[in-house]
């Protein structure tokens, strides 16, 4: 269990790697840059290749796992106007909003817990944050997206600590054209956003990239004003064998804070703000920096590193009095990627080594703390293929972390804290023609206490064990001209999770800490379809199922809390002429414990049902949409938060119209 491997396990991992090994030397004799010409090759040749959740190029059906790409077609059909507004319609992501920031979870967990078991990447960078703060998926506007890459499932060994429930890669537009654009919308709420972009060409290897977003809005809520802006700008080199890139961006986030309400103030007005909320807010401020550099060494063998710096600001003014948090971290990735042209397919290897440090101060008003957490991974995966319809993928990762913490209450002279943890992986992935993929894995994961949760655990608590776990899954993708079909189950093992415990009263001040919980499993089912009925209409649908729950201990045989048992999505698509185009969705969310309720005491929230619609217009350089979120104004629970002292309730967005007009040049 966790990422302790069994015997077997670990003497599989060895007998396949040098396996693959041996697949290299072969390779080395007898490599040629023709494709083999075996059905399987020649549709490898011809599908889609995406850079698999940042770290190396492979085609999605040739992945011992569910993978899940939003192109640029699904992004323009779906009329979004946010990466929020796209990301909530995606089967197997639960969105959480406390309206001051959104969490995605995928595989069962909380609003809280999601910004720590759900990565988000841009480019491969790491969004995700030193502490338990979530992810700003708004610093990056929808304008700069490319495409999205979802992964369900661990990720442990590529990715380490965190990749937990999935991944979410966020592609953005590369400068590889001349042009740009400009996209003007308003809407409700008083809602105003421009963005624009251009690309360029300085000459045969140089290019530039520059993008900038403004959004201002009253929001749904009294007292939830916000300004938010965002800057990015890119050049990049590109020759034969090298490839380099240099990106700046600046991102600020100025909003109010409504506050949470108690159930009788959501049922009488879920638009209000809570009491004595008029002067709070929260305000991020974001620089980052990245470059990254790779050199093609062989027709197989090439070597890439990035190095990325990000430093941020917040001030808030919460609960009566200021507060001042400062974060930054730094990190270096370095790595190698080989690719073999094999007769019976390609063998892809991919090891590098993951080095960061990242420094958080907290200046609260009960809080005075600082930690710096150094972390040094290395890994190492290879798909190898066995014959032209059968592959394997097997790896694994060491991960170090130390914590040099202090704070006021638990730690007033400072403590070091040390934990390791290790993954491996071993998948097969099975294509007996076009049309089928059979696949199975199993996966191990981890995550590290973040900088927030070590400094809040119970007073007799030296610090938090990481989380360790194990997933096993196994899925059937159906691909014909006119319908695709997917059908994917999963167990998810954990045990340590890291939680809040409300109902605790030996924390720090005298309430709810963080701990190390009682073991959990995590059991799913879900399934999608889409066809195409005709050239007009395209229809979809898809299933999720989770059965979450103790294993152990005093909570056992109870419910995870805020985990939906059912979730669907329905929609549909039709080409009016050949400019218009009309969508509409329904999301349903099933009924759930209100988050922190681990015995189940109170009664269950209630399910809803989220309608959308959207009418696209496209001519020539010309683009238009007038979306509807919400479309019957379904008032409904968008995060909360159980106590013995009363609930929070977040309520989420009543309906909202938005118009937005584009153009290219």
């Amino acid at each position: 269990m966790g990422t302790n491997p069994t015997k077997i396990a670990t003497a599989l991992s060895l007998i396949l790697s040098v396996s693959a090994a041996s697949f290299v030397s072969t390779a080395n004799a007898e490599t040629t840059n023709t494709p083999s010409t075996t059905e399987p090759a020649a549709i490898n040749a011809e599908t889609e290749t995406i850079v698999v959740i940042g770290r190396s190029e492979a085609n999605p059906l040739n992945i011992a796992a569910n993978v899940h790409v939003i192109g640029p077609a699904d992004i323009e059909m779906s009329g979004a106007v946010s990466l929020t507004d796209l990301l909530r319609s995606q089967a197997g992501i639960q969105v959480s909003d406390n309206n001051s920031g959104t969490t995605f979870a995928m595989r069962g967990f909380t609003a809280s817990q999601a910004a720590s078991n759900t990565l988000i990447l841009i480019d491969g960078r790491r969004l995700n944050n030193i502490d338990i703060s979530a992810p700003s998926l708004n610093a990056v506007a929808l304008n700069q997206v490319e495409r999205v890459e979802v992964l369900y499932g661990s990720a442990g060994v590529v990715y380490g600590d965190q990749a937990v429930g999935g991944v979410i890669n966020i592609i953005t537009k590369a400068p590889n054209g001349t042009g740009g654009g400009l996209e003007l919308s308003a809407g409700s709420f008083d809602t105003y956003e421009a963005k624009g972009d251009i690309t360029g060409q300085i000459n045969d290897a140089w290019r530039y990239y520059l993008a900038g977003s403004y959004n201002q809005s009253d929001n749904y809520r009294d007292n939830n004003e916000s300004e938010t802006g965002s800057i990015l700008g890119r050049l990049q080199y590109q020759s034969d064998k090298q490839q380099f890139f240099v990106e700046a961006s600046y991102y600020d986030d100025n909003r109010q804070a409504p506050g949470a309400l108690t159930l009788a103030q959501f049922e009488d007005d879920p638009s209000q703000a809570a009491p004595f909320t008029d002067d709070d807010y929260t305000h991020e401020m974001t620089t980052a920096l990245r470059s990254g550099y790779e050199y093609q060494l062989t027709n197989e063998w090439a070597l890439a590193a990035d190095i990325n710096y990000s430093d941020t600001l917040t001030t808030n003014f919460l609960w009566g009095s200021a507060g001042r948090i400062e974060r930054n971290l730094f990190s270096f990735s370095p790595k190698a990627t080989g690719n073999y042209q094999l007769e019976q397919g390609d063998l892809d290897i991919v090891a590098g080594i993951d080095l960061s440090v990242g420094e958080a101060d907290f200046d609260l008003a009960y809080t005075q703390r600082n930690n710096e957490q150094k972390m040094a991974s290395v890994y190492v995966q290879a798909s190898v293929p066995l014959t032209s319809t059968l592959s394997y993928v097997v790896g694994g990762r060491y991960s170090e972390v130390t914590d040099d913490l202090t704070d006021q209450t638990l730690y007033p002279n400072g403590v070091e804290l040390d934990n390791d943890a290790h993954a491996f992986e071993l998948g097969l992935n099975y294509r007996p023609s076009i049309e089928h993929r059979f696949y199975i894995r199993a996966n191990d994961n981890f995550r590290f206490a973040k900088v927030d949760e070590q400094a809040y655990t119970p007073v007799t608590t030296i610090g938090l064990d990481p989380q360790t776990g194990r997933s096993y899954e196994a899925g059937w993708d159906w691909t014909e001209s006119l319908y695709t079909f997917k059908l994917n189950a999963y167990v998810l093992d954990l045990e340590d999770e890291i939680v809040y415990d409300a109902g605790r009263t030996d924390g720090p001040q005298g309430g709810g800490a963080n701990v190390n919980a009682d073991a959990s499993r995590r059991f799913g089912v879900n399934t999608s379809f889409d066809v195409q009925l005709s050239e007009d209409w395209l229809l979809g649908a898809s299933y999720d199922y989770i059965d979450a729950e103790f294993t152990e201990g005093e909570n056992e045989g109870k419910a995870l809390s805020w985990v939906a048992e059912h979730n669907a999505r329905a929609y549909v698509s039709y080409d009016i002429a050949s400019e218009w185009q009309v969508f509409a969705e329904g999301i349903y969310t099933g009924e759930r414990y209100i988050e922190g309720d681990n015995a189940n005491v109170d009664s269950k929230l209630d399910s809803y049902v989220l309608a959308n619609l959207a009418l696209n217009y496209t001519r020539d350089n010309w683009s238009a949409s007038l979306r509807a979120d919400n479309l019957f104004d379904e008032e409904y629970v968008s995060a909360g938060y159980y106590s013995a002292w009363g609930n929070g309730y977040y309520s989420g967005n009543g309906r909202s119209v938005r118009l937005t007009a584009g153009y290219r040049f």
